[in-house]
């Protein structure tokens, strides 16, 4: 995470089942308009693709951007948004 550029780093150590987890609660927190939410794995963040696709129009809402490290998916780029939706 540092290697990506994080300035924050916010570990969970719950199940991904869980909808809800303080760590990841407290990173979606952080994020202000123009931040990027970056996860070293998609389903790191969410389980169900229900849940993800609400996530997604939550950030989206915010203006911030996904960033899932392994997938090399960035939603701050055109590509990127194509690729996520």
């Amino acid at each position: 995470m540092t290697a990506a550029g994080c300035d924050e780093i916010f570990i969970d150590k719950a199940s991904g089942k869980r909808a809800s987890r303080s760590q990841l609660d407290k990173a979606l927190s952080a994020n202000r308009r123009g931040d990027q939410l970056v996860v070293t794995k998609l389903d790191r963040l969410r389980r169900s693709l229900e849940q993800l696709i609400e996530l997604s129009k939550q950030l989206n809402t915010r203006g911030v951007d996904l960033v899932v490290l392994d997938q090399g998916i960035d939603t701050s780029t055109a590509v990127g948004r194509m690729f996520f939706r």
